[in-house]
């Protein structure tokens, strides 16, 4: 499979490119930087320069045509403000499901954050975010032309990975290795039948295959 990441850069994003790559499968990611190119070259991916806060619909659209499918992984990250949480987790991730649908490309696979609510209150930056990626997770379960899973895993840690995991669609907080997380969605594309749903994961006890197989129903 051809599979497309927004914010090919990204921690989970680079683990899941040399997972994909590994198996025989064709990642591109979309950065900003033209710099961070031979990252992600080095892990097997196809690196297409793009800033999805000021590209159209159709030039994301081009670069998604032909692929099986898209991961939304963008972040305004670490010590942006509140416009750019707007801006970015919630405006980049509209555009590039807008982008999907007029690509044709229907498995739609999102990283989002425990605790992402549309109507979260507060005023910290964290709060703006919360607010931003639940807005964005809302728009795209309102999409009939997408196969979309959204993935919100607990806290992120960079300890090696397990392969033991719990996912619900409620698990309560915890843990999760950012490489767990990437495994995860390797299993998730793989995996048609998680469309439609919204799951929560953290560190556990059930290896990844096994537990995307009792949430798909198998």
């Amino acid at each position: 499979m051809r599979i497309v990441i927004a914010g090919g850069h990204g921690q989970i994003a680079l683990r899941l490119e040399r997972l994909l790559s590994a198996s025989g499968h064709e990642p591109a990611g979309l950065i900003r930087n033209p710099d961070q190119a031979d990252d992600l070259r080095a892990a097997g991916a196809e690196p297409i320069v793009l800033d999805l806060e000021s590209a159209t619909v159709e030039t994301v659209a081009e670069a998604l045509r032909g692929a099986d499918a898209a991961v939304f992984a963008a972040g305004a990250g670490p010590g942006s403000d509140v416009a750019r949480k707007d801006t970015v987790d919630r405006g980049a991730a509209v555009l590039f499901a807008d982008a999907a649908e007029r690509a044709g490309v229907r498995r739609y696979l999102v990283i989002s954050s425990m605790g992402a609510d549309a109507s979260h209150e507060g005023d910290e930056v964290f709060d703006a975010y919360l607010r931003a990626k639940g807005a964005a997770d809302d728009d795209v379960r309102a999409r009939a032309a997408l196969d979309w899973t959204i993935l919100r895993p607990g806290m992120l840690t960079n300890d090696a990975g397990t392969g033991l995991i719990r996912l619900e669609a409620s698990t309560g907080r915890g843990p999760i290795p950012r490489d767990d997380v990437a495994a995860l969605l390797a299993e998730l594309l793989e995996t048609p039948a998680t469309a439609g749903l919204t799951l929560e994961a953290v560190s556990g006890s059930t290896p990844i295959t096994v537990a995307v197989k009792a949430v798909a129903g198998n």
